[in-house]
C-alpha cells in the first residue's frame, strides 16, 4: 500500500510528467500538435463564404508557349461592375493539384471581392490561371515556364481586356502562395499576398517534384534577397499549426512583411478565414 507520503509523491510526478508532455507537444518534439488543437477547436473556426452576390466571370483559354500547352484562365469583377470594366488587377496562383477555377470552387474568392469592395475597398478585379498541378510556379527542367506565361502573355492578355496592369498584385495559397512570393517582385508587381506559402529552408525537406534538383532549388529561393522586394508591399499569413509556420514567420520578418499567424492549420477554411485581410490589403495597393 502507498503511503501518504509516496501518494503525494506520485502525484506530483505525473503532474510534472503531463506539463512536460504538453511542453513538447506544443513545441513538436512529440508531434500531433495540429490534430490535438483541432480536436480542442484551438485551430480557429473555418471562414464563410459572404451572403453576397458575385460578379461577372469572364473565362477562356489560350496557347502558352511558356507552358507549352492550353492554359485555361477566368477573370473575376465584383458585383456591380462591367465585364469590360478598366479595374486595376490582382493575379491568383493556385495551389497544389489546382487550376483556375479553384479560387471560385474551393474558396468562393468571386464572393469576398464583392464582400471588400461593399466594405470600402477600391474596386479591383482578380485574373486566376492555371501554373501546372505541380509547378510550384517556376520554370521546370522539362521547359514548363509559368513566370514567363504570367509575365509574358498572361499579363499582356488582361491588358488587352482593358485592366489597368501597370499596378498590379499577386495572391496566391500554399504553393500559388510561394509563387507569389517568387515571381511578383520579378513581374515588378507592388503588392504581393501570401496565404500558408510553401515555403523550405532545406532541399531535404521539400516536397517531392516541387524542385527539379538542388541547384533548382537554390535557384528559387525567396529567403535572403530582401533587396528584391524592395519596392513590393507583402503580406505573409499563416496558421500556427501549419507545417510551413516556421519558414513564413522567418521570412516575414526578414521582409518586415505585413500579415501575422494565427490559429489555424493548413486548410481552404482557414484561407477563407484570411481572405477579407489579404484582399483589403491588396485592393488598398493597388487601388491607389
Amino acid at each position: 500500500m502507498l503511503t501518504r507520503r509516496a501518494l503525494v509523491r506520485t502525484g506530483a510526478a505525473a503532474a510534472v510528467t503531463g506539463v512536460a508532455a504538453v511542453a513538447a507537444l506544443e513545441t513538436g518534439v512529440i508531434p500531433g500538435r495540429p490534430r490535438v488543437h483541432e480536436v480542442l477547436g484551438l485551430t480557429g473556426p473555418d471562414g464563410v463564404v459572404p451572403d453576397v452576390p458575385a460578379g461577372p466571370v469572364v473565362s477562356g483559354s489560350f496557347d502558352s508557349s511558356g507552358r507549352r500547352t492550353k492554359v485555361g484562365y477566368s477573370v473575376i469583377y465584383p458585383d456591380g461592375y462591367a465585364a469590360s470594366a478598366e479595374l486595376p488587377v490582382v493575379l491568383v496562383l493556385h495551389g497544389r493539384g489546382g487550376d483556375h477555377t479553384s479560387a471560385v470552387n474551393d474558396l468562393g474568392i468571386d464572393r469576398y471581392l464583392t464582400a471588400a469592395v461593399r466594405a470600402g475597398t477600391p474596386p479591383f478585379a482578380l485574373a486566376t490561371v492555371d501554373g501546372g498541378r505541380d509547378s510550384y510556379w517556376h520554370r521546370r527542367a522539362d521547359g514548363n515556364d509559368p513566370g514567363f506565361m504570367l509575365d509574358q502573355e498572361f499579363l499582356p492578355l488582361l491588358a488587352r481586356r482593358g485592366l489597368l496592369t501597370s499596378r498590379f498584385g499577386v495572391l496566391g495559397w500554399s504553393m500559388g502562395g510561394y509563387g507569389a512570393l517568387l515571381l511578383g517582385p520579378s513581374a515588378r508587381a507592388v503588392a504581393v499576398g501570401a496565404l500558408s506559402p510553401a515555403l523550405w529552408r532545406s532541399y531535404a525537406d521539400v516536397q517531392p517534384g516541387a524542385f527539379d534538383d538542388a541547384a533548382d532549388f537554390e535557384r528559387s529561393q525567396v529567403f535572403d534577397r530582401p533587396s528584391g522586394f524592395r519596392d513590393v508591399a507583402v503580406r505573409i499569413d499563416c496558421g500556427r499549426d501549419d507545417p510551413f509556420a516556421g519558414a513564413a514567420r522567418e521570412l516575414r520578418e526578414q521582409l518586415q512583411a505585413s500579415g501575422g499567424q494565427q490559429a489555424g492549420v493548413h486548410t481552404p477554411g482557414y484561407w477563407r478565414r484570411m481572405l477579407p485581410d489579404q484582399l483589403r490589403f491588396l485592393g488598398q495597393k493597388v487601388g491607389r
